[in-house]
């Protein structure tokens, strides 16, 4: 008997098995090449050509097969309010954060299942109090030294934790967090 690990998993796909887990996801060509983050192009070509195709796609198309909600995982959703804010840690997609500051509404959609990695934690539900709260915490205190200094040289009037976000991303000299903010104009009035 071997200690060598072995998988059920065959070596190869072909053009059928891909068309197969694009029909099954209901995802276009464009959505599944960014799904596995490669081009337009290669999956054209596997869909076109009846080649072998090799590499981690084909742990990944297996896996997919048998966890197709997985993929639900990582969509982002539609903006529902105006303004909306990326959590991220360097270059990771943690918490995204749409708010309505006029009426008071936070929705929260995670994208890790590390508490510490996103931005309410174990909360999933947060209301605008604690949604004020995290903004607060990525910013500078309001009982800094020389705080009239600070912000003058961000060009903020006031002490304003969103508008100090702007400025500095909600970067903190202690970690790799920073936010991306964003607002529209239009977004999905709905209630759920």
């Amino acid at each position: 008997m071997t200690n060598k690990k072995t998988f059920a998993i065959r070596n190869s796909i072909k053009s059928p098995d891909v068309k197969e887990i694009r029909r099954k996801l209901n995802v276009t060509q464009k959505e599944f090449a960014n799904l596995i983050n490669s081009s337009i192009k290669t999956v054209e070509k596997w869909e076109m050509s009846d080649m072998e195709i090799k590499g981690p796609i084909v742990t990944l198309i297996k896996m997919l097969n048998i966890y197709p909600e997985f993929i639900m995982n990582f969509r982002i959703h539609d903006n529902k309010y105006p303004l909306r804010l990326w959590y991220m840690f360097k270059d990771e997609i943690c918490t995204i954060i749409d708010v309505d500051e006029k009426n008071g509404k936070v929705e929260i959609y995670n994208y890790t299942n590390d508490l510490i990695f996103r931005a309410f934690g174990h909360n999933e539900y947060p209301n605008y109090e604690e949604y004020q709260g995290f903004i607060e915490s990525r910013c500078f205190p309001k009982s800094r030294d020389n705080l009239k200094t600070y912000l003058r040289e961000l060009d903020i009037p006031f002490y304003e934790p969103l508008m100090i976000i702007e400025k500095t991303l909600g970067r903190m000299a202690d970690d790799e967090f920073w936010i991306r903010m964003e607002r529209h104009n239009s977004y999905d009035k709905t209630e759920k």
